[in-house]
């Protein structure tokens, strides 16, 4: 059976478009102001502190890894009051080497590697609205041996370093997501898949998309009443089942109509629709243009990234 997590993951392939290294010595503090885009930090070595807009203060430590879905405001600082730098993330130019704040020279108090996502899949939105707004992972053996060949990777001047970086900061993703305890965090997929009752019923949403699920059938999957399961599933997944499962069937549609180019009867029996008609109408409503105008404009984004590649190569 298809675990959904694995479905998320694989659907919106993150990858990591920009990675640097970051030290921190003696006073030192920077202010970044809102990004939007997913960023990530891990801690090499040392520790300092971050406070995200709107979140309580964390340490972070060596082997901490850090995830903000859509990067509000945020201070990182090590752990003398300082008025910190400010810096807008959209405007100043990327750096070509580590960036160190505070003291120059001598061996810094903190070392990380921080960076963004993009995701490949349109839906990237929808990921957002799953997770928790900050995910701060610590003490995960597995998570603390990928942190420690990111370190040696950055440290090294090695043929396709950036290419390997990006693979392991996905695999970092990925631990951090599944390691992460659903119990404690905001309504959404991780919380959801914590839950005993709602684990079996999303796991069979995922699996067979094309079934015509009733909140009645799902409620029986999870063995609970129906007036239970729909309370639950709501106020653990923040959306409720019927939503959730429209969202979901329509982020696979859209990943079928721009990769596949499958035809809308085809697209509609995937993700549990009667008819071509019934699937256009409710892709329509939902996404705001008709799943064959989708279909196409994608094809012409698609080609238009084509010419652009081909045309700064040469």
């Amino acid at each position: 059976m298809d675990d959904p997590l694995s479905q998320v993951i694989t659907l919106f392939r993150p990858r990591a478009v920009f990675a640097k290294g970051i030290s921190g010595a003696g006073r030192w503090g920077v202010r970044y102001s809102e990004f939007g885009q997913p960023s990530f930090a891990v801690v090499l070595e040392g520790s300092c502190r971050l406070a995200v807009d709107g979140h309580p203060s964390l340490t972070l430590e060596a082997g901490d890894f850090v995830l903000l879905p859509t990067t509000p405001g945020f201070t990182m600082s090590g752990f003398d009051t300082v008025t910190p730098q400010r810096i807008d993330p959209k405007l100043t130019a990327a750096p070509t080497g580590e960036v160190r704040h505070g003291t120059r020279g001598g061996r810094p108090d903190v070392r990380l590697l921080g960076g963004y996502f993009v995701f490949e899949s349109p839906n990237a939105s929808l990921l957002v609205a799953l997770l928790p707004p900050v995910l701060h992972v610590r003490g995960v053996a597995r998570l603390a041996q990928l942190v420690q060949l990111v370190s040696a990777e950055s440290n090294e001047r090695r043929p396709a370093r950036e290419l390997v970086l990006a693979r392991l900061v996905e695999l970092l993703l990925i631990e951090a997501l599944r390691s992460t305890p659903g119990e404690d965090t905001p309504a959404g997929l991780l919380r959801g898949l914590a839950d005993a009752r709602l684990a079996p019923a999303l796991r069979q949403m995922h699996a067979h998309l094309d079934r015509p699920w009733t909140v009645a059938q799902l409620a029986k999957t999870a063995a609970l009443s129906r007036s239970a399961f729909f309370e639950r599933f709501t106020r653990t997944l923040g959306a409720s089942p019927m939503d959730y499962l429209l969202g979901w069937r329509m982020a696979v549609a859209k990943e079928l109509l721009r990769r596949e180019q499958l035809g809308l009867t085809e697209v509609a029996e995937r993700i549990g629709y009667g008819s071509a008609s019934a699937f256009s109408t409710a892709f329509t409503r939902h996404v705001g243009q008709p799943p064959s105008h989708y279909a196409r404009s994608t094809v012409v984004q698609s080609t238009a990234s084509v010419h652009r590649g081909s045309a700064s190569s040469t």
